[in-house]
């Protein structure tokens, strides 16, 4: 039998073939590719931004380890991303990226990025995360940022990821248990999956053209869970289907990892398929099995073989969770520019 490629690392049983997943257009010319890179980290402010009451905090104590370029994550609120605005030229930071929703929707309680979905069975909430991200693109645009990083959606009805992690977690991702729960798993992810893709599609359209008024990049992110919109079989389908020049494929390290981690994917040659296409990358590392969000070099990704797939001039913006002493952060970065940026 063929040995799984992209969709399973041969850990807990084979899928079927992955070869389908040619993610280079047509015509298209692969990117140089490199260690280099031109320009410098940014920072997400995921890391802290729970912890301040005012944009300004926020940024200080991000520059205080050294970043000068911020990404604006989701959780913010309207009145702190206002004072993000304020304070950019006083203290002199750039904002790389904003993660949908920026800012937070102000009828949700807590940081949920998933709390209006484009895949939705409501049409309401369809069109109210709609909304939502085109205001995260008119902020964008006001901050001058390039990029929007975006989340296609979810499967609500499946809860596969659940499942299989609970059997990683007790030691069966090798056994014949776990491959035929998998296989279950793929067989009904891809029944489902057409009338899903379809609302993700048709709300990225409106999207993207609103962001190309803009000159700004839509970004969309791989996730961690097997019900995610797009899955990895579909994302080459939903670019070849927007065909919008200004949209992108934002990698984020530790979904990819999580997902290997499940025998789901192999992070290395989904990140070769889909290299080509990147914008920029959400960068943390992970403990084994699902312990992620952590310190660069702190974990089990493979960054300095995971970065050769990828284009020179790229973003990579810091994910980091607020548990990750601010001394962490600091070597991890030391490290990373050293061997990844340009000097």
């Amino acid at each position: 039998m063929q040995q799984a490629s992209i969709l399973g690392d041969g850990k807990g049983g084979e899928f079927p073939d992955a070869g389908f997943l040619n993610c280079k257009g047509q015509g298209e010319q692969s990117k140089e590719k490199g260690t280099e890179i031109e320009q410098d980290l940014s920072f997400s402010t995921c890391w802290n931004a729970a912890r301040h009451s005012s944009g300004r905090a926020v940024a200080e104590e991000i520059m205080e380890l050294g970043f000068r370029r911020i990404e604006l994550s989701h959780g913010l609120n309207a009145a702190m991303v206002q004072d993000f605005l304020r304070s950019k030229e006083e203290l002199g930071f750039e904002v790389s990226s904003l993660h949908c929703f920026c800012p937070h929707p102000p009828e949700i309680r807590g940081d949920n990025p998933d709390c209006y979905e484009f895949t939705s069975d409501s049409p309401e909430r369809r069109n109210r995360a709609i909304k939502l991200a085109i205001q995260t693109v008119e902020m964008a645009a006001r901050f001058g940022a390039p990029c929007v990083v975006i989340h296609g959606g979810r499967i609500r009805s499946l809860d596969a990821t659940k499942r299989l992690r609970q059997m990683v977690l007790e030691g069966k991702l090798l056994g014949k248990d776990y491959a035929a729960e998998k296989l279950q798993a793929v067989v009904k992810r891809e029944a489902a999956g057409p009338k899903y893709l379809k609302r993700t599609l048709d709300a990225l359209q409106k999207i993207a053209a609103h962001a190309g008024q803009h000159g700004i990049i839509l970004c969309i992110e791989n996730r961690d869970d097997y019900e995610a919109v797009p899955s990895e079989r579909e994302m080459e389908v939903l670019f070849r289907r927007l065909g919008a020049p200004n949209v992108g494929y934002w990698h984020d390290f530790g979904h990819a990892q999580l997902k290997h981690n499940m025998g789901l994917l192999n992070h290395a040659q989904w990140l070769e398929a889909m290299g080509d296409r990147a914008v920029g990358c959400h960068v943390h590392d992970v403990e084994w099995p699902f312990g992620d969000h952590q310190a660069p070099f702190r974990g089990e990704v493979a960054f300095e073989k995971l970065v050769l797939s990828l284009p020179r001039h790229i973003q990579y913006v810091f994910e980091i969770s607020p548990a990750v002493e601010a001394s962490a952060i600091r070597d991890a970065a030391a490290r990373w520019r050293e061997l990844f940026l340009k000097r």
